[in-house]
């Protein structure tokens, strides 16, 4: 793959808001009022144009370090009741392969993505067919859905969020020391439409997307953070008697930090005979739920 596309496809989970910074607001002289709104408004127009161009660039400033440590913090809330999954690993930015570690409830999943395929060796006892490794094809699932190869899930998402901006949508929120590496936060509002397979994603997500993402003085990724409040099926719905409004609805929050740029990503398949292939029951999921 050329240089000219390695931004395409840096992680943008796709990723704590505990981090965000402090906007600092000039107070300004005691001259004339109107000079000193026009000035301050002409300002901010300039710094909203400089945080935009600063994160749609970052995309690009990341993938140009081909590869990097990540870790994953996945917090899933519903009806009341929240699960996080958390996970570490490393990424190639360029082409999106990956391995991780991730730790849901107390018990270990391997994964691996390679070449928009999902493996994971599942806790002993618990993978179907007796083998160790379940895959799915990330590509197909997201053609399903409408979302050709960007699935919102995938961990070495495109540089379309950046382009489903706009001066309007970036917020410059101070700055924030991220793993030890001084940052500048930005919020972000995604217009979902501009979103590849948008349509579909409209309706699970809504018009708008918050995100947060926190860059250092090189302009690359550090952090980056995404919350969602998703719509459950209709099907689903229907199915719970007597559920509250809320009941229709999952909040997913989603941080992912990149340290270490240049680390060496291994991702090798898994032996043949040891992987049971899931891809089609999850389109066969996916097609109930749509």
């Amino acid at each position: 793959m050329g240089r000219a596309g390695n931004g395409r496809r840096v992680c943008a989970l796709g990723v704590a808001g505990a981090l965000a910074g402090t906007v600092l607001v000039g107070c300004g002289d005691d001259g004339d009022p109107g000079d000193g709104a026009q000035g301050s408004a002409a300002s901010s127009a300039g710094t909203r144009e400089q945080g935009t161009q600063a994160v749609r660039s970052a995309y690009d400033r990341t993938a140009e370090e081909d590869t990097a440590k990540v870790k994953l913090r996945v917090r899933t809330s519903a009806q009341g009741a929240s699960q996080t999954a958390e996970g570490q690993g490393a990424v190639d930015l360029d082409d999106g392969d990956s391995v991780m570690t991730l730790t849901v409830q107390g018990q270990q999943i391997e994964q691996r993505v390679i070449d928009q395929v999902l493996y994971q060796r599942m806790p002993k006892g618990q993978a179907p067919g007796g083998k160790p490794w379940i895959k799915i094809d990330l590509g197909k699932v997201a053609a399903q859905q409408g979302t050709g190869d960007q699935s919102m899930s995938d961990p070495a998402q495109s540089a379309a969020y950046a382009k489903a901006i706009t001066d309007k949508d970036v917020t410059e929120k101070g700055t924030a020391t991220v793993n030890g590496v001084k940052t500048t936060h930005y919020r972000v509002s995604v217009d979902v439409a501009e979103l590849p397979g948008g349509d579909t994603l409209r309706k699970q997500v809504g018009p708008t997307l918050p995100m947060d993402v926190w860059l250092d003085d090189e302009g690359r990724m550090r952090r980056q953070q995404i919350d969602m409040t998703v719509k459950a099926p209709e099907a689903t719905q229907r199915s719970s008697a007597g559920a509250s409004p809320a009941a229709g609805k999952v909040t997913v929050r989603t941080v992912m930090d990149f340290t270490d740029f240049g680390t060496e990503v291994e991702a090798d398949e898994p032996p043949a005979g040891q992987v049971t292939d899931m891809t089609g029951k999850a389109l066969k999921q996916g097609k109930r739920q749509s």
